[in-house]
């Protein structure tokens, strides 16, 4: 690879702050990054007319297949009422084959937070519906999937998951937590193709590439997706750096979950067609949108939810994936739920002794005071997702909760406060996967999805220098790899993004209409606008 030299840019190192105007690439990493009166003699010149130069962005925590078939279904984040959701559908029913699929809808866009699939039925009623809620937490369907899915009233609900039912007992059409993975996720595992699957992988290694982002951490991983993901490697269709987490589910089972583990740690030793499976992943609870999260108060209607890991099923299994060199990643939306996986850590950390490790927390969307301080004392990464902070779909989080808890949602400086890793994600399609969004929602507080919207905790944002090195440089760190990659430096690889604005001069809501112009891995370039 010829020595080359990348110049007249503002190059932003997320190294502590700092900045260059060139960089010299050599054997896929920085060679050099400084001023351009300094750099070593070079074989080729790139010259990129004064862009603005970021380290390349690390989804810290996302879903690829699942983000892959989103960006080939209805769209409903945007819908803001019933009817408008009845109308997309409608649309869509035109060339629907088989069956429809949906997703991103949001519970305050239906009367009464409420959906049945009466409201679906009424717009298409001969071909099974299922619509992902925008949190991916629950599926809404329609009679003719309940059918196909075989659900009656005599189906038990599974274990942390609840088939909604009217007074009669018979199901409405909602589907909460592990009955929509059970369920509707696993009929359209089985009913999707590869050729489907390996579409759904290249439409989003395409937009994530278009987006900046050079590197993936996968958060509910199987064999479907390794496969997929190994095809697209084998046909030299993956340039996207990926790590994975394995899913492991609780089954009721000890031997059973544990199984799950030596899995993951079985496939963590061996070639996966360039996915590095470093760890394991475990769902907590649920969501606040939905009050599936666990709560150590209740909601504000009197409900509660309890763990889907209940803490004798919970200890066994980060105990096993600590003492196999397994990064345990524990879904925690709720302050009950954080707790718990601390615990859960804690206890590890004692069985196990003193060994390496860098286990996770997921979202903390809401976490009890003191939470952020046991974490950097046990050494624990706060991956939280700004774009869940969106103030669009803030006022049914809110609402949910009823007092003031809500005023501590999303507390991002509590964890720089304390010490904490904090990396930053998007969670998609929970959200929407571009980075630069993301960026402008951790920098202001502000809406990327209506920027009509006003800011909610601004209290809360954090300066843009500081957003981009949670999304490049602690990204990166939260996997292991911050001494390798995620900042413009030397012996770093060369992974980096263009932009055609500069945000730090023309300010946070340039961030909105900016686009990635070229993005680069390992000094080869991959995406150019």
């Amino acid at each position: 690879m010829p020595r080359t030299l990348f110049r007249n840019a503002r190059f932003f190192t997320a190294d502590d702050a700092s900045w260059a105007d060139a960089v010299v690439v050599e054997d896929e990493s920085f060679l050099f990054v400084g001023a351009e009166s300094d750099a070593p003699a070079v074989d080729e010149i790139v010259d990129l007319g004064g862009r603005t130069v970021l380290a390349g962005f690390t989804d810290a925590h996302t879903h690829l297949l699942m983000m892959g078939e989103a960006l080939g279904q209805v769209g409903l984040t945007d819908a803001g009422s019933l009817e408008e959701i009845q109308e997309r559908l409608a649309y869509a029913r035109e060339t629907a084959e088989g069956e429809l699929r949906g997703r991103g809808w949001l519970f305050d866009a239906v009367p009464g937070g409420t959906p049945t699939a009466a409201m679906i039925d009424a717009v298409v009623s001969d071909i099974p519906v299922y619509l992902d809620a925008n949190d991916y937490h629950s599926c809404w369907v329609n009679a003719a999937a309940l059918v196909a899915l075989g659900i009656t009233r005599e189906t038990p609900d599974p274990i942390g998951g609840r088939i909604e039912r009217d007074a009669d007992g018979e199901a409405t059409g909602m589907l909460y937590e592990t009955a929509a993975q059970q369920f509707a996720w696993a009929h359209r595992d089985a009913v999707t193709t590869d050729e489907q699957r390996d579409a759904a992988v290249a439409r989003v290694v395409e937009a994530y590439l278009a987006s900046g982002v050079t590197g993936a951490v996968d958060m509910a991983f199987d064999r479907l997706a390794l496969d997929a993901l190994g095809r697209a490697a084998e046909q030299g269709g993956m340039p996207l750096r990926i790590a994975a987490h394995w899913f492991v589910a609780n089954t009721g089972d000890d031997e059973a979950n544990l199984a799950q583990v030596a899995e993951a740690a079985e496939l963590a030793g061996t070639d996966t067609n360039g996915v590095d499976v470093i760890g394991i992943k475990l769902v907590l609870d649920g969501t606040i949108d939905a009050c599936t999260a666990a709560m150590r108060a209740p909601y504000a209607d009197g409900t509660n939810a309890a763990p889907i890991w209940p803490i004798e099923r919970l200890l066994p299994v980060v105990a096993a994936a600590d003492a196999a060199g397994l990064q345990v990643a524990l879904h925690a939306i709720g302050d009950e739920a954080s707790t718990l996986a601390l615990d859960a850590i804690e206890h590890a950390i004692l069985v196990n002794g003193d060994r390496p490790r860098c286990h996770r927390i997921e979202h903390l969307e809401y976490a009890a005071p003191g939470t952020a301080e046991r974490m950097a004392r046990l050494g624990v990464t706060a991956s939280m997702q700004p774009v869940h902070a969106d103030p669009a779909i803030f006022a049914n989080w809110a609402a949910q909760l009823g007092d003031e808890r809500a005023d501590r949602a999303f507390a991002w400086p509590e964890y720089e406060d304390a010490g904490t890793l904090l990396a930053f994600s998007t969670d998609a399609p929970t959200a929407p996967h571009q980075a630069l969004a993301n960026m402008y929602v951790a920098a202001t507080r502000a809406s990327a999805l209506d920027p009509e919207v006003p800011a909610v905790h601004p209290q809360f944002a954090l300066p843009l220098e500081r957003a981009i090195a949670h999304a490049t440089r602690d990204a990166a760190a939260s996997i292991g790899d911050g001494s390798w990659r995620g900042r413009i430096a030397v012996g770093q690889a060369a992974d980096f993004a263009v932009l055609d604005t500069d945000p730090f001069a023309e300010g946070n809501g340039s961030l909105l209409t900016a686009r990635v112009v070229r993005t680069v891995i390992a000094g080869r370039t991959v995406h150019a606008a």
